[in-house]
């Protein structure tokens, strides 16, 4: 039975000139897990939103959206809201209320349900799911993952019939997004929940997914299982989507010729399994771990540092040493409230921490020493929309140049816009460009001023595949050309392919600092998924798709 149907669905936002969705057609059976990807700015939000009718964007819109074979229109206003969640992909921007036991009994409150009724649904689901410990607390103390799951329970505490998931894992660290997506397969096949989940991290839902559905430039590019797509994409050679498909399947379509449909391994075992059918392959010589140098000038040391936010909170940081080198590339991973942020901002001036010292080109960090190396610094926070003050990119640019008095500004200000690829956004105002959009608008208004050292928080957050290579390459450019860049991030297959020096915060320390080699292949969870396929395989151990297309192919099979 078809629950949603959605028939040559066109949409356009006020004041602009292009349709978010054009001609949409999409059909949704009850009880399918439906995972739809494609381009930051395609349609995939837009098309989320226009189903969960209480927040649908004003705008012109035609076409046809049906549930239970019913227009929208016809059904009344409190059965949608019961019948189809959403779960936003901030979850602050969800959270109401300070605690957690009242988030989780508001939306039932505000439809009238009995207290009979709200205490039997609380109850069942916090069993079910094991949050006894987190009923009582605070929201503002929950960690990211923690927040994310606060707000798929309050959905979940109305039993809707539909789930609608708008970047859910985009905060969380690798292991919380596993559980997520693991929850969200639960969900669907145990209650029978119709899934429909918008993601740019698509590594492990394809395995998930009933159905997979690319957009582009609010159309429906591609609609099928999980490995019909993969074969479409990869025998068209589609140079859009490539970027999306699963590394293990494309190693294994990449090293085996013309394999049939369903020999696409989705998940690790599968890889394994299909590496091992392989021929096997000469030996190669492994490649060297890069060497990290002890002797390099240090622009940022923290010594014996501790912090803590409140006099009664735990420490976040505690006995901490840190140095960040002339030249590094230096990305630090961990979990969700793991401290990288706060160690971040320590890096900045922007945090003192209650114990320790701080300094910056050796110098210990006051508000003279600040002032003084202002113009060195660029700093790319997590909200970059917040960085903004103009009404357009090209003003905020304007601003920044007049300000630090920057020679040719205009021939400068055109050569970052043309860099990364926002040319056409100048005259945009930053709250009308999608996340990705303004992460590299805020990112060229940084480089403006020719920093020496950039700091960066969770750079690839809602990014799509396309926009993370694009990245990739500039940052690469950008580190060749002499600058320093520390980088807090979740992201494994970004960090395996860029970094030169990696490390984990684990109980307020760093732990585990060494070559991204070095440490991914001696991390068990925290590592590439092409790693876990080679791992005690027949194959030379590498991390990336990369390594694979260069080393493995140029050694003959035997």
């Amino acid at each position: 039975m078809e629950i949603i149907h959605i028939k040559e669905l066109s949409f356009q936002y006020p004041e602009s000139d292009n349709y978010a969705l054009d001609g949409v057609n999409l059909h949704v059976k009850q009880g399918e897990f439906v995972v739809i990807g494609g381009p930051s700015g395609c349609g995939k939000t837009t098309l989320l939103h226009l189903l969960k009718k209480e927040i649908s964007p004003h705008g012109l819109q035609s076409g046809d959206i049906s549930y239970i074979g019913k227009p929208f229109d016809e059904w009344d206003e409190r059965t949608l809201i019961e019948e189809i969640g959403l779960v936003f992909q901030d979850p602050e921007n969800q959270i109401i209320m300070d605690d957690v036991m009242q988030e989780l009994v508001f939306g039932m409150e505000n439809l009238g349900y009995s207290p009979i009724d709200m205490r039997l649904r609380l109850a069942e689901m916090v069993h079910t799911f094991s949050v006894e410990h987190l009923l009582h607390q605070k929201t503002t103390a929950l960690s990211g993952g923690q927040k994310q799951l606060l707000s798929l329970l309050s959905a979940l505490l109305l039993k809707p019939r539909v789930l609608l998931l708008d970047e859910p894992t985009s905060q969380l660290d690798p292991v919380a997004a596993k559980d997520l997506l693991i929850m969200l397969e639960r969900l669907n096949k145990e209650l029978g929940i119709t899934v429909i989940i918008v993601e740019h991290r698509l590594e492990d839902l394809f395995d998930k997914a009933d159905r997979v559905v690319f957009m582009n430039e609010g159309t429906v590019v591609y609609d099928g299982k999980s490995r019909e797509v993969i074969h479409q994409i990869f025998n068209r050679q589609d140079q859009r989507f490539l970027p999306y498909i699963p590394s293990i399947s494309q190693m294994c379509l990449e090293l085996q010729h013309s394999p049939t449909i369903d020999q696409i391994p989705l998940n690790v075992n599968e890889g394994k399994a299909r590496l091992a059918s392989l021929p096997p392959m000469n030996p190669i010589v492994k490649k060297e771990n890069q060497k990290l140098n002890p002797d390099a000038e240090s622009i940022v040391e923290l010594k014996d540092v501790y912090f803590q936010y409140e006099k009664t909170a735990p420490m976040v940081l505690a006995k901490l040493d840190f140095s960040l080198n002339k030249g590094d590339f230096y990305a630090v991973m961990g979990g969700n409230g793991s401290g990288k942020t706060t160690l971040l901002k320590t890096c900045l001036g922007l945090l003192k921490p209650q114990r320790g010292s701080v300094k910056r080109f050796g110098r210990k960090l006051t508000h003279k020493s600040i002032d003084s190396v202002h113009q060195q610094i660029a700093y790319l926070s997590q909200q970059p929309h917040t960085f903004f003050i103009q009404d357009t990119i090209e003003k905020e640019m304007q601003l920044i140049a007049e300000q630090h008095e920057i020679q040719d500004s205009e021939q400068r200000i055109k050569s970052l816009l043309n860099l990364f690829g926002i040319e056409h956004l100048r005259k945009r105002h930053p709250y009308d460009c999608s996340g990705g959009e303004v992460q590299k608008a805020a990112l060229a208004c940084m480089l403006l001023t020719k920093p020496s050292i950039l700091f960066m928080d969770e750079p690839t957050r809602g990014l799509d595949s396309v926009s993370k290579i694009q990245l990739q390459s500039i940052l690469r450019q950008l580190h060749s050309e002499g600058l320093t860049i520390l980088m807090v991030t979740h992201d494994i297959e970004f960090t395996a392919q860029i970094a030169t020096k990696c490390a984990m915060i684990f109980d307020g320390k760093i732990t585990a600092e060494a070559a991204p080699h070095t440490f991914f292949t001696g991390n068990y969870f925290y590592t590439t998924s092409i790693n876990r396929v080679t791992q005690n395989s027949q194959y030379p151990e590498v991390l990336t798709l990369e390594e694979v297309l260069h080393s493995w192919q140029t050694h003959e099979l035997a």
